[in-house]
Formats: C-alpha cells, structure tokens, sequence
C-alpha cells in the first residue's frame, strides 16, 4: 500500500525527537540499499543529526562512485560506560575520590568530607548504545541485516527502529513503519517521504538525487522490471530535473566491470542448466569459481538479471552462489505465471516481490547437492501451486445422461383441395350448341 499522512507524520516526528541516528541497510547490500542509506545520512545531516551509516559487510568497491560512500562504517565502536551512582543523601559530602587497579580488580575509593556511605546507597548502571533511533532500510527482515544484527542483539531490542522498505515479503518489525509495496525501490519510498515534507524537499541536493536514482534505476533494472510503474518513472524525471547525475549511475553500474566480474559471469554461463518440464533455469557459483577467478560474490549481483532471466521458456530462473562467509544465496526471478516470494517463502523462508525474490540455506554438507536438492523442493512447489489453482477434482460426481432429443412426429401432408366447377358457366345458356343435338349436362361436369 502507499504511505499514508499517519506513517509520514510519524516517521518526522521520530526523527525529530533523535539527535544521534544508526542508519542500517540489509547485508550484501545492493544499490539500492546503500543508495537509500547515504540519502539518509545526507538529510539527516542537514536536519542536524548527528548520523552513523552501518554497511553490514565488506564494502562494495562497484558502489564507490556513490556520494558519501567514503563515511560508510563496518561496525560501530563499543563505547559503553560503566556507571557507578552514589546516593548522597542524609548530610553526606564528598572529599576526594581515587582508584586502583590491582590484580585485574578496579578499586574506586571515595572519601567522604562529611558523613558515612554504606553500599545500600550505592547503585551501577550502563550508559546504553548511544543511539537515539535506527532506520533500517530495504530490508525485509532483521535477520538480513547478517553478522552486524547478531552481533548486536541489545542495540536493536532497546533502541526504536524506523522500517523503511517496499517489500511485500516484510515482517512489519520496529515501531515505526514506512512500508510501500507498490514502490519499486526504497528510495522511491524515501523520495515519497522527503517530498511531502517541506522542509525535507528544499534540502534535496543534486547528490542526494544521484544517490536516489541510483536505487530506482538499478531495482527496475533501467524499468524493465515488471515492478515499475508510471509513478516510478515520475520519480526518475523529477530526479533528474534536481541534478541526479543520470550518466555516472549508469557509466559505474553497466559499463564499468572488472576482469574478475567477467571471468565469473562466463563461468555461470558455461553452467546454465534447465529443466523444461518444469520450466526452471538455474545456474551455480561455487567458492572454488570466486577463489579461481579472484572474484567475490558480490560480483555475481548482475548475472541473474543480465544474463540468466534472458533464457526462454521458463518461468523460474535461479542463480545459486556459495557465499564466502559459509552458505548459499539463491536469486530468483519469474514469469507472471509464478510468485516467486511467496515460494520461496513457503519452502525456504525466503521472500522478496512476486516477481523477484531470494533464499539463503545456512548448512549443508555438498554445495551441488545442496543446489539439486532446491530445484527439486521448488519442482514440487510449483506443481503443488498449479494444482492449487486448477481447484479440487470431484471424482464422485456422476455424469449426467445425455438426454436424447425428441424424434419429430411426421405430420401428414395437407390435402390439396381440387379445383372448384362452375355449374352456371357449364350451363350457360347464350353458349351455341348445334341444333341437332341437345346440351349433355352431365358432361359438362365430368373431369
């Protein structure tokens, strides 16, 4: 659905009331993810906020061409501060305070001026996080946002999180939402927001407008996708009348692949595999291809759209890469015959859009047998769901009789009546007869 006043207003509200802001995308983030996250850090910045942009993983060197890339940071610093309270009350004053370390022991002395502390007035805390709010964005779930979300478990349980996205496959986390499903990128839904508010749409500077195209551009794949719309395209020429530098988004992200890319992109060629009975097309990347091509999986993010989805004839096509980190990705896109996020959902716990979504399987002993053992789950899958849609078979019901039609009935042909006589014409008296002869009146009646 499209945002709505309601989770506008909240979602300024939210930013308003923060002053220190953790904004986070998914993990093996994509452009639009990034994208959307340094758009972020640009208008927040200029809001006031002091803001820290996360990237969950190894930096993409593809995307360094982005503006701000250069302030993105792996992790966040541990800086938490032990605190130690006093309660001063009953006439107690402070002297001088000292500490000690000993034999791996902290001892803090506090010399009271005036009166007795005991250790009923004394209580610890923890200073916390430091953030004030975190904005996830593009990300379906929390879980995807890998090692960083793990890692950190506290941070996200007790900080709010504002939930930016346009997937159909989100699980609606965080107390604020600003969820749009008919968008085709987030920063699609992060130009809706920005737009509306006016204070927000007079800071939108020419880089922040790259760095939104960029999303739009790159998540419709130049519009091909079926996920763009009319309003999409609104949003590209609006961009662009505000300075979105439409030339370096595409120079950096079509025309511009290293050998390693290359290299990697023809060893998935050479392993394209289908199965057209049931209409699927998939292709592998294992490991060993990354490590031999000096390649890493961040480069096989083209394959699937560029390469693989152009095969005919099918309605799923499936890039399986092994990731370095351990497990194995699955891209996927379909035919409208097909909603991939909602299989990929049922059989893997996956999701996306109706048309483009993904999994991950964590363990596994053999990676192609890991990969053979998909294919055939979502075989099954798509055969279960045509059945589901051709409806149930009633093999009690009885066929009726087929009912024979009438023979007609032979109607007797009508009569023809014969020609009537005229009895006076017959006897007409001024007719000459011969005078030898009399009038026969009967046969002047004869046939």
């Amino acid at each position: 659905m499209p945002l709505n006043n309601d989770q506008i207003s909240a979602a300024t509200r939210a930013i308003q009331g923060a002053q220190r802001i953790l904004v986070v995308p998914h993990a093996n983030v994509d452009p639009d993810g990034l994208g959307s996250a340094l758009a972020c850090q640009i208008m927040f910045t200029q809001l006031g906020k002091d803001v820290t942009v996360i990237c969950p993983d190894t930096k993409p060197e593809n995307l360094s061409f982005l503006p701000g890339f250069e302030k993105l940071q792996e992790g966040i610093e541990a800086s938490q501060n032990f605190v130690i309270t006093i309660n001063l009350d009953g006439g107690v004053e402070v002297d001088k305070l000292r500490y000690t370390v000993e034999d791996g022991k902290v001892n803090i002395i506090v010399m009271p001026k005036a009166g007795r502390i005991n250790q009923n007035q004394v209580t610890f805390g923890d200073t916390g996080p430091g953030f004030d709010l975190i904005v996830a964005v593009d990300t379906a779930d929390l879980p995807l946002m890998g090692k960083f979300y793990t890692e950190n478990i506290d941070l996200y349980t007790s900080v709010p999180i504002l939930n930016i996205d346009h997937h159909i496959s989100n699980t609606n986390y965080g107390q604020i939402h600003m969820i749009d499903t008919t968008a085709a990128s987030a920063t699609e839904v992060l130009y809706d927001w920005f737009t509306h508010e006016p204070s927000y749409k007079e800071k939108i500077t020419p880089d922040m407008a790259t760095l939104l195209l960029t999303g739009l551009i790159t998540d419709t794949r130049s519009f091909q996708n079926p996920n763009t719309t009319p309003r999409s395209l609104e949003v590209a020429a609006e961009l662009l009348e505000r300075g979105a530098r439409q030339q370096e988004i595409v120079q950096h992200i079509y025309k511009t692949k290293p050998l390693s890319t290359l290299k990697i992109w023809g060893r998935a060629l050479n392993r394209i595999q289908m199965d057209t009975s049931a209409g699927i097309v998939w292709s592998t990347i294992s490991k060993d291809d990354l490590a031999e091509m000096e390649a890493d999986s961040k480069e096989t993010s083209g394959i699937l759209d560029e390469l693989i989805s152009t095969i005919p004839d099918a309605d799923i096509h499936i890039l399986f890469t092994e990731m370095e980190e351990g497990g194995l990705k699955a891209s996927m896109r379909s035919s409208a015959a097909v909603d991939v996020s909602q299989l990929s959902g049922k059989l893997f716990g996956g999701g996306g859009h109706p048309r483009a979504a993904g999994f991950r399987i964590k363990n596994f002993d053999n990676f192609d047998l890991a990969v053979i053992d998909a294919v055939q789950k979502l075989k099954i899958g798509m055969q279960e769901e045509r059945k589901a849609q051709q409806g149930p078979v009633d093999t009690q019901a009885k066929i009726p009789e087929v009912q024979q039609p009438p023979k007609p009935v032979k109607q007797p042909k009508p009569s023809q009546p014969k020609p009537s006589k005229d009895i006076v014409e017959k006897l007409n008296p001024d007719k000459k007869a011969s005078p030898s002869s009399g009038t026969d009146v009967i046969e002047g009646l004869s046939n």
